[in-house]
């Protein structure tokens, strides 16, 4: 995490300060050789800061209203990226018949900035409300997990051998299910050791959809390659299950008993939950900046 580098920089760099480092010529290069992998780290978590970003929204737990709490959260960054100046386009959308609402849904954002912005909204979001589905009025706890990776991942970055990938086309769908074009345009790649998927169907041709699909999936690999790094340096086991992604809950949004927004990782806390919901996230971004 970007703390922990931080820190143990200015932890080697303070003891490079002190009148006898070079005394100990090993000491000194083996100091010399963590600072420079400590950067290179730092430059690592920071590459793609600058550039753009795609979001992925997928409900969880909780039928109707994890696929409508997924059609809220993403109006919630729609409206972010509007406050902010940001360029929305979808990238694919599965619509819930029922609720109205997504059982996941993919789009990118485009801007300044946007990739730094919001890489640390990836993970499990949590609703606490009366549910509007609900004919007796009861309190429904639903999730949905949001993933956040860059737009655009250096080729040099992932190599993806061709046997580890299966491509499937079939017809892009438009509201309601219905074929909007004859041909089979839309993509599906899915990375096999991984089992890692991702799926495209706004572009015009087959081509342009595969070749939007393969710079998807090199974004999740680096975001997943980045994630097992963490997860080493903080000693933690490394599991890449789908319970263990939708385990870790980042925030909570609460309608009922009490009105409140809280980020369990920073503390960060509102009462405004509208607002939020409104696209007002600035305090909550700038914490997890410092993360």
């Amino acid at each position: 995490m970007a703390n922990e580098i931080g820190k143990g920089l200015k932890e080697l760099e303070d003891e490079m300060q002190n009148p006898d480092f070079w005394n100990d010529k090993e000491r000194a290069r083996e100091v010399l050789r963590e600072i420079g992998a400590l950067k290179e780290k730092e430059k690592a978590k920071h590459k793609y800061d600058k550039g753009d970003a795609v979001l992925t929204i997928f409900a969880g737990a909780g039928g109707n209203d994890a696929e409508d709490w997924a059609r809220i959260l993403f109006e919630m960054y729609s409206k972010l990226a509007e406050k902010k100046g940001w360029e929305r386009k979808i990238l694919h959308e599965h619509r819930a018949s029922e609720s109205g609402g997504y059982k996941n849904i993919t789009f990118e954002l485009k801007g300044k900035g946007v990739y730094g912005a919001l890489k640390n909204e990836s993970g499990v979001h949590r609703l606490v409300r009366i549910s509007p589905f609900s004919s007796k009025k009861l309190r429904h706890t639903s999730f949905a997990m949001v993933e956040v990776i860059p737009l655009f991942v250096e080729s040099k970055e992932i190599n993806i051998p061709e046997k580890d990938l299966k491509i499937e086309f079939s017809k892009s769908g438009g509201p309601g299910g219905q074929n909007v074009n004859k041909r089979e345009t839309a993509v599906r790649i899915v990375h096999l050791p991984t089992d890692i998927a991702v799926h495209v169907d706004s572009e015009r041709s087959q081509q342009q959809n595969k070749e939007r699909a393969m710079e998807l999936l090199k974004a999740k690999l680096y975001r997943r390659n980045l994630e097992i790094q963490r997860e080493k340096e903080e000693a933690m086991r490394v599991s890449k299950t789908t319970e263990a992604e939708w385990g870790r809950q980042i925030r909570s949004y609460v309608f009922h008993p009490y009105k409140m927004v809280k980020d369990h990782r920073t503390g960060v806390e509102t009462s405004d939950v509208e607002s939020v919901l409104d696209g007002e996230l600035d305090e909550f971004i700038e914490a997890e900046r410092g993360m």
